[in-house]
Order: structure tokens, then C-alpha cells, then sequence
């Protein structure tokens, strides 16, 4: 995919508003008054769970090689292109829940009235007009960051190597490919 959702755990602070934006951009009135005055209940696709102190925001991360589209019976889960977002089409959903099943980071669910799934679709229409994803750009932290998967690669990189640097001015031993360095 040219672009993905980067979570940088230690910016996150749990407030659930990346799930409140989703539910809100995903809603028919696209708006929060509105979605509350009607009562529609329409779920949010990325789920922030807490692990020990942290707080973790999960979405789907559209796989090159999509186990839910694989475990799709009738092609509801597909992509239209290479590097394009896994999209969910409830018209071919027959309601099975293998998609859910499938899915090794646990972050498909099936929708309140059982017949199709919730499942990031990167906010789509929101990309068409040239936004970012609702959880993106609501995130007060910038915990979340839609961004390219090269500057991500080398982000990582970059961090990866100021840790060993600074344990190594420290006088720490440091791992790297399995070996100890004293």
C-alpha cells in the first residue's frame, strides 16, 4: 500500500477519540448531534485496547495478502487494486463471519444487525477529497499518522538506531541480530 495508518504507542493516551470520529464518519449524518438524536448505532473500526499502563489504538492494516479476502466466500472483503485500501461490500456479505475470524489482528467485527462487518476502509470517501482518515486527523496527540510506508520504514529505523546509540553512550550492552556486543 503507498499509504498506511503509523500508531505511535507512546503518544496515546487512551481517549477514544479516534473511535468517536470513525463512528461519526461512518454514521449517514456524518455528524455527532444528529447521529445521537436518531439513535443509529454505527460502530467504529478502529478499537484502542489497554495493555498494562498503554493504550493501544488497532485498525485493520490492509494486508498485501488480505487472510480475511482469502477467507471470504463471496468476494464481500476484496481490493480493487494493489496498494489500494481491503474494502468490505455489504451487498455480496452473506453474513458467515469467516472475514472476522481470519483477520490475525482481531480488529473486524461483525455489525449490530449480524449480516456484514465493520472494518476500516481508510475513510475512503474522506481520501477522495484529499482528507486524511477521521481517526487521524481527530487524534489530539498525533498518535496516529497516515503516512507513506517508506517515510514509516525509515521513521522506524531512525528510532531504532537512536536507542542502540544512546544504551551504547550509556554503557549498555546492546543486542542486534542475535549477537551481544560488551
Amino acid at each position: 500500500m503507498a499509504k498506511r495508518i503509523t500508531v505511535r504507542i507512546d503518544r496515546c493516551m487512551g481517549c477514544h477519540t479516534c473511535e468517536l470520529a470513525c463512528a461519526i464518519a461512518h454514521s449517514s449524518s456524518r455528524d455527532i448531534e444528529s447521529l445521537m438524536i436518531s439513535g443509529e448505532k454505527p460502530g467504529y473500526r478502529i478499537h484502542v485496547e489497554s495493555y498494562g499502563p498503554r493504550s493501544i489504538p488497532l485498525n485493520c492494516q490492509h494486508c498485501e495478502e488480505p487472510a480475511c479476502a482469502l477467507a471470504c466466500p463471496t468476494g464481500a472483503i476484496h481490493r480493487k487494486a494493489p496498494g489500494k485500501p481491503v474494502l468490505f461490500d455489504r451487498e455480496r456479505c452473506i453474513g458467515c463471519g469467516m472475514c472476522v475470524q481470519a483477520c490475525p489482528f482481531g480488529v473486524i467485527t461483525m455489525s449490530s444487525e449480524g449480516k456484514g462487518v465493520l472494518k476500516c476502509d481508510l475513510c475512503i470517501e474522506r481520501l477522495a477529497q484529499g482528507m486524511e482518515p477521521a481517526c487521524v486527523s481527530s487524534c489530539p496527540t498525533h498518535a496516529l499518522v497516515f503516512e507513506e510506508n517508506k517515510v514509516s520504514a525509515q521513521a522506524k529505523r531512525r528510532l531504532v538506531a537512536e536507542k542502540m546509540a544512546a544504551a551504547t553512550d550509556a554503557g549498555e550492552a546492546t543486542e542486534f541480530g542475535g549477537a551481544r556486543e560488551p
